[in-house]
């Protein structure tokens, strides 16, 4: 599970219930049916109308990414992998690493270097991979734009809901202590459509942004680790090459480990 995701939902809540405490403010007065109704059946509505149901039909999936760790391959392995092939593949040239795709779990990769071994050009692999690696971003941006959008809309329905909440309260004047109470529950549609845009949707939507940026940043290493093996560019240039897509820290266990530390067998 994503704690973080977890979390921040939890501390959210916390941060709206404690600072209610401070200013006087009961949880009870947040259980509004009518605020609760056009803020929630509201932001589905108008996000069903600005979406195709091809990709609302996503929405489930996204939600189990949103609190799912996503299971990435450790960088440094990868870059190491790489190394050995391109040891292996200077040694005994390229069909020698037939036994080593038929090892790999990741499509991706798996693709990347089949094409490699039968005899692709670079520049061929390297569309193919790349156009792989647009599509995939393409999914994913349709997926967070979702929760954007429902972030967008919310915090405008809490208005809506508020102006609803004083027509109704407007209509009788005459007990000034109910007409009180009536606006102050006026207001609760404003807060939850605020509290769900901006601590809710607009995260979510970046959540799965940044895990989007972290998948496509390793396809991209993949697929220089794939052309530099196809290119013969020897281990530890591979190494440096690769270490690039690396955070410093991590980068430097690769620098400083020696020339072609990472690509010798264990």
């Amino acid at each position: 599970m994503d704690i973080s995701s977890l979390m921040g939902i939890i501390l959210a809540g916390v941060s709206l219930l404690v600072g209610m405490y401070f200013k006087g403010v009961g949880p009870g007065t947040l259980v509004n049916p009518a605020a609760i109704f056009i803020i929630i059946f509201g932001t589905i509505s108008a996000v069903v109308i600005a979406f195709p149901m091809k990709e609302l039909k996503r929405v489930p999936k996204l939600f189990g990414k949103l609190f799912k760790e996503t299971k990435l391959a450790d960088d440094i392995e990868i870059i190491k992998m790489f190394s050995q092939w391109a040891d292996l593949a200077r040694r005994e040239g390229l069909l020698a690493l037939e036994s080593k795709a038929a090892e790999i779990q990741d499509p991706f990769l798996k693709n990347g270097l089949t094409l490699a071994i039968d005899g692709q050009n670079a520049d061929y692999i390297r569309d193919v991979l790349t156009e792989e690696v647009e599509a995939m971003e393409d999914r994913h941006a349709s997926g967070a734009q979702i929760f954007s959008q429902a972030g967008t809309y919310a915090p405008t329905l809490g208005v809506l809901g508020a102006v609803v909440g004083l027509i109704a309260a407007l209509k009788d004047m005459s007990d000034i202590e109910k007409l009180g109470h009536a606006i102050s529950a006026a207001f609760v549609a404003t807060l939850l459509g605020i509290f769900t845009g901006y601590v809710l949707w607009h995260p979510f939507a970046n959540k799965l942004k940044r895990k989007s940026a972290l998948e496509v940043k390793q396809k991209m290493m993949m697929i220089e680790g794939i052309l530099s093996v196809l290119e013969g560019e020897a281990p530890r240039v591979i190494e440096q090459k690769l270490a690039s897509y690396l955070p410093m820290e991590e980068r430097k266990k690769i620098t400083e480990g020696g020339a072609g530390g990472l690509g010798k067998e264990e």
